[in-house]
């Protein structure tokens, strides 16, 4: 999915932080978890391309303590939307693409958009089995990252940051116990991080066959509801053995699973 960031979205409130330049930024740290826990803040980050970042938001950025930015999207992404890769002083900018370059072949593409337009529940399904499939080698880079320096934040991206994005979100919010509910309700809020810049996304999309002449499917390709990430989490503990299972699945092992655990956890204050 394409977005653009020239525009920043205004102040949200927690778990979204300011980085001018840059919009559906926020952190994963504050949810609930059991035994009087939370995410720990200022672990990782999830948020949409940083191409656009400005002097500025470099600077926010640093001060939140990331040190490393990890990009998941393809080449044709970068070359068809003119969104390459910024320089980051003091950050390191790693491409860890989710999907091949034969995987955006026109064909492919084309009937990626239209599981998106469509707006079905299952077709959203077809498209995260996708991503599950072929995201081992980029997800495992990001675990490993957080289980290996757990004091130096992670950024996350992919284009409009709620698909490729929203999954690596899932699986650490759920290794650190969070509730499916507390999870969807944050896959929700891609809606609200991309409000400033949802025509920005529409204007760069509407020359797609899928969406062309097509405003209601090309809000579906950028809906985030609740529902969907609640069939996602039932798919993923139906298929995959849950988030634990998966990350087995892509190399990492029990001892890592329970680091990576405890690196996202934190007590609550009182």
């Amino acid at each position: 999915m394409s977005a653009s960031n020239s525009k920043t979205s205004p102040a949200l409130p927690p778990p979204f932080v300011v980085v001018d330049g840059v919009s559906n930024i926020r952190d994963l740290g504050g949810y609930p978890l059991p035994h009087g826990n939370v995410s720990k803040k200022h672990v990782a980050f999830r948020s949409a391309e940083v191409s656009s970042i400005t002097e500025k938001g470099k600077e926010q950025l640093r001060r939140l303590g990331v040190s490393v930015v990890y990009d998941l999207r393809s080449d044709l992404e970068l070359a068809k939307f003119n969104a390459p890769l910024p320089d980051i002083p003091g950050v390191e900018v790693t491409r860890v693409p989710v999907f091949k370059s034969e995987d955006y072949s026109p064909d492919s593409l084309a009937k990626r958009y239209a599981l998106y337009a469509s707006g079905k529940i299952e077709s959203f399904m077809q498209l995260y089995t996708q991503i599950l499939d072929n995201a081992g080698p980029a997800y495992s880079t990001i675990l490993r990252r957080i289980r290996d320096k757990p004091n130096e934040a992670v950024l996350f991206h992919c284009t409009a940051g709620k698909d490729r994005t929203g999954i690596p979100r899932l699986i650490e919010i759920k290794l650190a116990g969070a509730s499916d509910q507390d999870i969807a309700k944050d896959y929700e809020l891609t809606q609200i991080g991309r409000a400033a810049v949802r025509e920005q996304i529409m204007a760069r999309i509407a020359n797609e066959p899928a969406v062309m002449n097509n405003r209601e499917g090309a809000l579906n390709m950028l809906s985030s509801k609740y529902e969907v990430m609640i069939a996602l989490l039932k798919l993923l503990k139906e298929t995959r053995g849950g988030a634990e299972g998966y990350c087995r699945s892509i190399g990492l092992t029990d001892e890592d699973i329970q680091i990576i655990r405890t690196n996202m956890t934190t007590k609550a204050r009182l």
